[in-house]
């Protein structure tokens, strides 16, 4: 059934609803529409508000303070829902001298820890892991004590990239640039004032996963 063409305040109410409710997580109330559109009284606020009911545009439950809300809006909530990534947030990962982790690489953190993304940010971000950072040997690479590193799982990387890593021999996890040099692994800081870490059998060094984001810890 086709809807009947609205007036200009009836317009400029549902305006008024999805632009209130958008900025403030919740819808106004009947007093706040008739301010905003210039009415004064409530009951004719209501016979409008009927009329947006009855034509589709909202939908009303009278038995709750603020009860209105656009008729589209739980469809645009679902898509946007939908749109959005948990990343679990697993444990802590070390920028500095390797630090160990008993009996494990990474110290979980609790179950529902977790960071969340939009996918157009991190397409193919359902296997992601995330791991705040401890130490300060990765600053020239803008990442610091207290950064949140968000990780894709690998075991190989190239020359450069920077990766978390598990020391075997030493039960130690690491953040660092990876290098494979003439038989061994070069575990490069990116801080001036620290050395290289050196490990002569590559079979030692499992890599865990490669830096996808950094989520810079401003205070």
């Amino acid at each position: 059934m086709a809807r009947t063409k609205l007036s200009e305040r009836q317009k400029a109410m549902l305006e008024f609803i999805g632009r209130f409710t958008e900025e403030n997580g919740y819808p106004p109330t009947i007093r706040q529409i008739g301010e905003d559109v210039a009415i004064s009284s409530t009951s004719v606020v209501n016979y409008n508000l009927h009329k947006l009911e009855k034509e589709g545009y909202i939908a009303r439950d009278l038995k709750v303070s603020r009860g209105i809300r656009l008729a589209n809006r739980r469809e645009s909530m679902a898509e946007g829902l939908r749109n959005l990534v948990r990343i679990p947030l697993v444990g802590r990962i070390v920028a500095g001298e390797p630090m160990p982790v008993p009996s494990a690489d990474f110290a979980p953190f609790g179950h529902d820890e977790a960071i969340t993304f939009t996918r157009d940010l991190l397409p193919g971000a359902d296997d992601l892991f995330a791991l705040q950072v401890k130490g300060d040997s990765m600053v020239d690479a803008m990442v610091s004590d207290g950064d949140i590193v968000v990780m894709k799982p690998a075991h190989e990387a190239r020359n450069g990239e920077m990766v978390a890593v598990w020391l075997k021999d030493r039960e130690e996890t690491t953040l660092k640039h990876f290098y494979l040099e003439n038989g061994r692994v070069r575990l490069q800081p990116a801080n001036a004032t620290m050395k290289p870490i050196f490990v002569e059998d590559p079979a030692n060094v499992e890599i865990q996963g490669k830096v996808m984001l950094v989520l810079r810890q401003l205070a």
